[in-house]
């Protein structure tokens, strides 16, 4: 079994990334592998000057009250890269993860799933690391075609090289659809109903857009100058 440290590998070549990536595709499960859902996590990054900052917010399924919020800040210590976001913003989200005296049965994460060219989006490649159920949750395609569904509610198939990756999924009447697609230990099917039971009158999933809420107000608060 690898270890967390082998999907974030020091060596931080394209070769060695490119490694990692196909370590999280070839061992992402989508199929229903978790339990009952009594918590439901979301995940969230902000970033302020050199820093990262990932929080974690777990709610009540049931109730939706929240649970308990961890964070972990790091330096940015590797550039933005697309499709390699997970080395910038993955090790973060694991420190987070660490904190967390409420485990949940399930992370929803604002990133790809494995809708991603080589399958291993933030949220996939989180729940591999971790072997945690992940769902991912984006504003826009980054890879495959799928039609932007109209009515509220509705959903379209997201598809990439002959292959059902997703879902584009018309969660309000103001916004574009956002993307649903697997992580890890999830099926397409499983994904899109557990977002749709998340939502509460809002473009995003309730867990993803209360760790948006929470990461941006610790954002606030270390962007504000110190008093001398």
């Amino acid at each position: 079994m690898p270890a967390v440290s082998d999907y974030f590998p020091a060596d931080t070549s394209r070769a060695s990334l490119l490694a990692a990536q196909r370590l999280v595709s070839g061992r992402a499960v989508v199929k229903d592998d978790f339990n009952e859902l009594r918590h439901i996590g979301g995940v969230d990054q902000a970033f302020s000057d050199d820093k990262i900052i990932s929080g974690i917010v777990v709610l009540d399924h049931g109730s939706f009250k929240v649970v308990e919020c961890v964070h972990s800040i790091r330096p940015v210590s590797f550039p933005y890269i697309p499709t390699f976001l997970s080395f910038r913003e993955g090790p973060v989200i694991v420190d987070a993860f660490k904190e967390l005296k409420t485990l949940p049965d399930m992370l929803l994460v604002d990133g790809a799933g494995i809708n991603h060219p080589r399958g291993a989006g933030i949220a996939t490649h989180i729940g591999v690391a971790l072997d945690v159920p992940t769902i991912g949750i984006t504003k826009k395609i980054l890879c495959g075609e799928g039609n932007e569904p109209t009515g509220l509610g509705e959903t379209n198939p997201l598809v990439y090289e002959g292959r059902k990756v997703g879902w584009l999924l018309k969660s309000s009447k103001r916004s574009r659809a956002i993307i649903v697609a697997p992580g890890h230990r999830v099926s397409l099917d499983s994904s899109l109903s557990i977002v749709r039971s998340c939502l509460r009158g809002h473009k995003l999933p309730e867990p993803v857009r209360l760790a948006h809420e929470y990461v941006t107000g610790l954002k606030r608060k270390l962007s504000r100058p110190s008093l001398s």
